[in-house]
């Protein structure tokens, strides 16, 4: 089983099995494996062809069958397609015992629901990361049911070593899904306007990426270390009649917040949509 041992300590997982091995699952698999955080780990795919090569990290095995890969783990961390989810959630209950810490990745698909196909005698904990979790970098947000509880930190853990995690009630996940998860394209976005700009200022494609990226981290980096308010980052780099107040009140007339702030909204209306159906 795994060991927390707190907040800055030293964290060791013994066994964890990745059930779905598609773009989210592979970002988990590497963001595990990138800080050794996995003492083994399984990796589950209908056609294992294109994950094969994972076996060379030597503690990763690789295989399609599920009941195997959750008879040798511990953590379970489910990052397959809605529409199979609960299939194989039936087909691998039987299997299930008090060391396992089942870990759901599967948007739209919520506690009451798995507790309805594996009970509620187990530990159960949901879980949005982000794809930036291949690079050490995901914004997670987590939940549980009531056993689940027990298990929350030690998600956390999991989670924080892969980025940042937050513990939040259920009935915020759809919301989280939006910032955290569809949050990544909308910041891509962003930037990619940002290199556009550049590139019409004069700079070629590559030194405009660059320029656009580097200083999206940075002013992320800002507000985490200083814990400020944008606003007050935004005053610093402002002078009155300067270009920086110019160039922001042009993107506001141009309705830069707002149309942000719309695309933020219609993306919840359309996860909203998908519960409902």
């Amino acid at each position: 089983m795994s060991i927390y041992m707190g907040t800055n300590a030293k964290l060791v997982f013994m066994k964890v099995a990745i059930i779905g091995t598609g773009n989210l699952g592979l970002s988990i698999a590497k963001g595990i494996l990138h800080t050794n955080g996995a003492t083994s780990m399984y990796l589950t795919k209908r056609d294992t062809t294109d994950i094969k090569s994972f076996e060379k990290y030597g503690n990763v095995i690789v295989t399609s069958d599920n009941r195997e890969a959750v008879t040798k783990s511990d953590i379970l961390i489910f990052a397959v397609q809605p529409g199979h989810f609960a299939e194989i959630l039936v087909d691998i209950k039987d299997l299930l015992t008090e060391k396992h810490v089942v870990i759901s990745t599967i948007t739209g698909f919520g506690i009451a629901k798995i507790e309805e196909l594996i009970g509620k005698d187990t530990y159960i904990v949901r879980s949005m990361p982000n794809t930036a979790i291949s690079v050490g970098k995901s914004m997670t947000c987590i939940c549980s049911n009531e056993l689940g509880k027990k298990r929350i930190d030690l998600a956390k853990a999991i989670f924080n070593r892969m980025g940042h995690s937050m513990e939040i009630p259920e009935s915020q996940m759809q919301a989280a899904t939006v910032i955290c998860a569809s949050g990544i394209a909308f910041w891509m976005r962003l930037i990619r306007a940002t290199t556009q700009g550049a590139i019409q200022l004069g700079f070629d494609a590559k030194e405009a990426q660059e320029l656009a990226m580097h200083t999206c981290n940075g002013a992320s980096g800002l507000l985490i270390e200083s814990g400020n308010h944008p606003e007050e980052e935004i005053d610093r780099v402002t002078t009155p009649m300067g270009c920086t107040i110019q160039g922001l009140n042009e993107m506001e007339i141009q309705g830069l917040s707002s149309s942000l702030i719309q695309g933020i909204v219609a993306s919840f209306d359309k996860i909203t949509e998908f519960k409902t159906k």
